[in-house]
């Protein structure tokens, strides 16, 4: 392009695509829209406003918003179910229920609104098979290792899914208290939750959970769960 002058003028650079970030920022803005107004209320243009793109960029990565909400659904529950994975199965049931919950809280801490969308939000209805497949996972995971406590005596006879839902149930408020700052990490809710949690279940005599251990360091929020590739 040449000046008025008949002086060349400098072509503007090419802005420089970046599909995984636009990607990341459509998740960070739909999560944060899909739990604190709900999915509903929350409309593709709010999405793509929020996130700095065109509304028509949803569809490049998404087939629609139900796409959306569930991709970004299963990878909360994949950041849930490392977290009771990566605990010893050499450690007893108690210590190892304690663990995750420690883990889980901390997530509570750094990302509040995935908590919200895997543990408190209304959901359910909108979730699609491989959804549902990964909250089942997610819920068997804890039944194997309460069924883990139950074999070593620690849990009390019964049937596990009860267990696992008592436990579940008590824990689930917890993340959600902590997730909204009505409870501070380091104050005696959660560390009593976690406790109750377990006396709940536990056999007579067995071993009580250990103290509910420090909270990581403060952090940012994190901007969103790890997801598909942006191919998916």
């Amino acid at each position: 392009m040449t000046h008025p002058r008949g002086e060349p003028t400098a072509k503007a650079p090419a802005r420089k695509r970046d599909p995984h970030g636009t990607r990341d920022r459509l998740v960070r803005a739909a999560l944060e829209l899909f739990t604190t107004q709900g999915y509903h209320a929350s409309t593709t243009p709010e999405i793509a406003a929020r996130a700095g793109v065109a509304e028509g960029t949803i569809y490049r990565h998404f087939a629609s918003k139900e796409q959306l909400l569930n991709e970004i659904y299963r990878a909360g529950v994949r950041v849930f179910v490392t977290v009771v994975r990566e605990q010893p199965a050499a450690l007893p049931c108690a210590e190892r229920l304690q663990r995750v919950a420690a883990g889980w809280r901390d997530v509570a801490i750094k990302n509040p609104a995935l908590v919200r969308l895997v543990f408190v939000s209304r959901i359910r209805p909108l979730l699609d098979a491989r959804s549902r497949d990964a909250a089942t996972e997610l819920r068997g995971e804890i039944e194997q290792l309460i069924a883990s406590g139950k074999a070593a005596g620690h849990v009390r006879p019964g049937a596990v899914d009860v267990w696992a839902d008592i436990w579940l149930q008590v824990i689930g408020l917890m993340l959600e208290r902590v997730a909204n700052k009505e409870w501070a990490p380091d104050q005696a809710g959660p560390r009593l939750s976690v406790e109750s949690a377990w006396s709940a279940i536990a056999a007579p005599g067995a071993p009580a959970a250990a103290p509910l251990s420090a909270p990581l360091p403060p952090s940012p929020p994190a901007a969103s769960p790890p997801g598909p590739p942006a191919a998916a």
